[in-house]
């Protein structure tokens, strides 16, 4: 029995392999399904309670929500929190319509603005409207109780906000403290110090999305900015948390060892594998 966290996907909107790429990392994907990605997601575990709920609905939910319930097959699905609206965050709603699970009142955590979004565009407002989901409004800084022993609180963060805000979760067990941040602009453009925040729980996971600038030829990164993960590691190095990067690009050459992880190691930042799972009623990985 136990509360505990378990990473479900690392990889940024697009998965691995990614849609129509042939880079390195996605043609190896397709030949060695090892190597495969889902995107990024959080489930939690209340075991004494019997529920469970997900961070994020991505494109990869029916995988998911699979690899949850194997994990914890007496803990059925009691909602599910959405950090913003790019494609890789929500999405994967569409599999609890009426054309697929026809799920009946599913709490779904979301900002106000998030609502508004979910409730004004199609096929989302046909969710609401027949109650596939129920949407329950967060207020950053303001936690909810998920259970007995579980709690959330949104954090706002700064991020390319053309649909909903966006937010980040604490996740709060009897013991310990988990922050999940899959998505930000940028640890500068935040009203929080990135150390600071991070000293305030036992394990982070946080955007990594690139690893250096010149991943993307071709592309104008500035256009879709995300902290790099070699920034991030120099911030946070000699840190006492745990910190594990995800939301990794297909292009990131972190998705595979080699002197880049090795590089983060020496740090003390890891690199966030699906299947990692932490306790959060107590002390260390479950």
């Amino acid at each position: 029995m136990g509360v505990e966290a378990i990473l479900l996907g690392t990889a940024q909107d697009g998965g691995v392999p990614q849609a129509g790429c042939a880079c390195n990392h996605c043609l190896a994907a397709r030949a060695d399904p090892g190597l495969r990605q889902y995107v990024a997601s959080l489930g939690l575990v209340d075991r004494d309670a019997g529920q469970s709920w997900l961070l994020d609905a991505t494109p990869d939910l029916r995988e998911q929500l699979h690899a949850l319930y194997e994990r914890a097959p007496n803990c059925p699905l009691a909602g599910i929190a959405l950090t913003h609206a790019h494609t890789g965050h929500y999405t994967g709603l569409i599999h609890l319509g009426r054309e697929a699970a026809d799920m009946q009142g599913l709490p779904l955590y979301v900002s106000a603005r998030m609502a508004e979004f979910l409730r004004e565009n199609g096929p989302w407002s046909q969710m609401v409207e027949l109650d596939n989901v129920e949407l329950h409004i967060l207020t950053p800084d303001r936690e909810v109780q998920l259970s007995p022993r579980l709690w959330l609180t949104p954090w706002a963060v700064p991020h390319r906000d053309e649909y909903s805000d966006t937010l980040a979760f604490v996740v709060r067990g009897p013991q310990r403290r988990l922050l999940y941040c899959p998505d930000i602009d940028g640890w500068d453009r935040w009203g929080r110090d990135l150390g600071q925040a991070v000293g305030e729980v036992d394990v982070a996971l946080l955007d990594g999305t690139f690893f250096n600038a010149d991943e993307l030829p071709g592309r104008d990164v500035a256009q879709i900015p995300h902290p790099l993960a070699t920034d991030t590691a120099q911030r946070l190095a000699g840190t006492g948390s745990e910190v594990h990067l995800i939301h990794l690009n297909h292009s990131n050459p972190l998705l595979q060892p080699g002197a880049e992880r090795a590089w983060l190691a020496e740090r003390g930042i890891g690199v966030g594998t699906a299947g990692m799972r932490w306790r959060l009623d107590e002390s260390g990985r479950a």
